[in-house]
């Protein structure tokens, strides 16, 4: 199947959907496409590719060395998806115990290299969204093989990750990251509200009818998220208005 609208990007995920089945043969049980490649909204400029790969067991350590490497080749292929890749790789049973224990993840990021780190109810936003949202582009669809999550463990699980970005404001300087809080926020707004998670394009057009005094900043988070190659902003002159934004939402929803 085709899982995009973007002949370039179903290339991508044919590639890695390939790629993955040699290192990993039979252990690859699905991968599924989530966030704004499925639900719309995405651009081919801006948003990353979220990717859960789903396997029978924890990857060993030559499977994660092979996995990296494999990731290397397909950046060095699609130079313009450097930095714009998530791809989660978590076993059948962590997919089914993350509200309770912690699984072996390995994941890369934009921004990190490819880790394995500990995941559990912390993720549960995540596998909410693949669950819901997600499509399979290989193996059975997301519900038979994630835990169901109801909409007040997903809006207490944003509410528990809003908690983060106290402190998180203080080293969020540049203009792409204060768009990326300023949208984020949107959407945190939207979900509490609604127990649904929409685009942060989507969630910000509703903002902006929601909160008019907070709308020419949602705005220019907009065009500041198109522009991130522009070297000639001033970061510091919209950072007070960005937190201003950022802490009235967080106060909003956790008082």
């Amino acid at each position: 199947m085709q899982p995009s609208t973007y002949p370039y990007v179903n290339q991508l995920l044919d590639d890695l959907l390939s790629q993955m089945r040699q290192v990993l043969g039979s252990k690859l049980v699905g991968l599924y496409p989530f966030g704004s490649l499925v639900t719309g909204d995405f651009d081919e400029d801006t948003s990353d590719i979220d990717l859960l790969a789903a396997t029978t067991d924890d990857l060993t350590e030559s499977e994660f060395d092979a996995l990296h490497r494999m990731h290397q080749q397909i950046i060095s292929r699609y130079p313009r998806y450097e930095h714009r890749l998530e791809i989660a790789y978590l076993s059948l049973d962590g997919l089914q115990t993350f509200k309770t224990q912690t699984t072996r993840l390995g994941i890369i990021s934009p921004g990190e290299p490819f880790h394995i780190i500990d995941a559990g109810k912390d993720w549960l936003i995540n596998w909410h969204v693949v669950r819901e949202q997600g499509i399979a582009l290989y193996g059975p669809p997301p519900k038979t093989i994630i835990a169901p999550t109801t909409k007040e463990e997903f809006v207490e699980s944003v509410k528990a990750y809003l908690g983060l970005w106290y402190e998180r404001m203080e080293s969020e300087h540049t203009r792409p990251s204060q768009a990326y809080a300023i949208l984020t926020m949107c959407r945190a707004l939207y979900t509490v509200t609604y127990g649904e998670q929409v685009s942060k394009i989507q969630a910000a057009a509703w903002a902006m009818r929601e909160l008019p005094e907070w709308a020419s900043l949602i705005e220019n988070a907009l065009a500041w998220r198109r522009e991130w190659r522009d070297n000639r902003m001033d970061h510091a002159a919209t950072m007070p208005e960005t937190r201003r934004f950022v802490h009235f939402v967080l106060d909003r929803l956790l008082g």
